[in-house]
């Protein structure tokens, strides 16, 4: 079912100092990332050379054109936005603030998540390159169908966590419109990173929080997650 979560979503301090006898607010029990725009800074040119290869248009989306071609021609189409994922791979930025939370998680014993639709060697350079000694499991790429918008990934995660409740004590990053209702519809609460290209997402009706830098996140978490109250 499509049943819509409960706003807003709010979760309980992380700092044990904040924390009181008889807060009815749940648990945060985990967080699952994106990863380009989210983890290193957005490389979205990607996408025009992709569609150009791929000779197809905005708003077909990629991944829904590969697995629309005859089963002979998909690994080659594969192929073809892999070569241009490698080569930008080794232009990524990591984004401001992220290991600065991925210390700030690790030190409150928050697991850890990965939910792309990249596949997985930019994700492995990434992680290898500007977060060594932070684990993140389980990391859900391409290989994973259906992917985001779609929350299987996410519930996914959760299950793998022994979540008996879906995305319900989780936190979904990310900053395009797959990430926010690909974390919606798994019951998690979503947060926007924001820039000038998924600003209107800001407003959307499956965006929780916003913040502009990663580590903006800590602050938000140490002292209770509080999403926004959904205007009817």
């Amino acid at each position: 079912t499509m049943d819509r979560p409960i706003r807003p979503r709010r979760f309980a301090p992380l700092d044990p100092k904040l924390k009181k006898d008889g807060d009815e607010r749940p648990a945060l029990k985990g967080i699952v990332f994106d990863v380009d725009g989210t983890l290193c800074e957005p490389q979205n040119y990607m996408f025009a050379e992709m569609r150009a290869a791929l000779n197809i248009q905005k708003p077909t989306d990629i991944l829904d054109h590969i697995y629309s071609l005859p089963e002979s021609e998909q690994e080659a189409a594969q192929e073809k936005i892999r070569a241009i994922e490698r080569s930008a791979m080794s232009t990524q930025k990591p984004q401001s603030g992220l290991v600065k939370l991925m210390d700030y998680l690790d030190s409150r014993g928050i697991p850890k998540g990965i939910c792309t639709r990249n596949f997985d060697a930019p994700v492995t350079h990434l992680l290898t390159t500007f977060l060594p000694g932070h684990n993140f499991e389980p990391i859900i790429t391409r290989e994973f169908r259906p992917p985001k918008p779609d929350p299987a990934g996410i519930l996914h995660i959760a299950k793998s966590w022994m979540h008996e409740n879906g995305g319900e004590n989780l936190i979904m990053v990310g900053d395009s419109i797959d990430d926010m209702t690909a974390g919606f519809r798994a019951g998690a609460a979503t947060v926007l990173l924001v820039n000038d290209v998924n600003r209107e997402l800001a407003e959307h009706q499956h965006t929780d929080i916003v913040i502009r830098q990663l580590d903006d996140l800590i602050p938000i978490l140490e002292q209770g997650f509080e999403g926004r109250v959904e205007g009817e």
